[in-house]
């Protein structure tokens, strides 16, 4: 089953310039991708650029409006995603807890696929 391993975290930290000379991403999620492709789970994923370039796009009486910025004012904003297909939920869940992110962000683990209405 497929997952969506969602990082958030304090976007200041998780943009943050590498010091000079340094890699552009840790070398803790450089292994953790790697382990991901090893153990053939990894469908895809992407780190997003910051919340400056966001935009949303609400429909009200038939117009579009677009407005500039993340959903709402919190500490903590989607940084990045990973897809993984494992066989359980308790996979993904491991998998999550492994992220770098976990440390000193969070990991939303969400099943991707068809389910039933609420």
């Amino acid at each position: 089953m497929k997952y969506a391993l969602l990082i958030t975290g304090d976007e200041s930290v998780m943009n943050r310039e590498p010091p000079p000379g340094g890699a552009p991403i840790s070398p803790e999620f450089v292994a953790y991708t790697e382990a991901l492709i090893k153990a053939g789970v990894l469908k895809g994923g992407e780190r997003l650029k910051s919340t400056r370039s966001a935009r949303r796009v609400r429909v009200r009486d038939g117009k579009a409006v677009v407005l500039d910025g993340p959903y709402a004012d919190t500490g903590e904003q989607l940084g990045g995603f990973f897809i993984i297909d494992v066989p359980t939920e308790a996979d993904a869940l491991a998998w999550a807890e492994r992220c770098p992110a976990a440390k000193e962000g969070t990991v939303e683990v969400r099943a991707i696929g068809a389910s039933s209405p609420v």
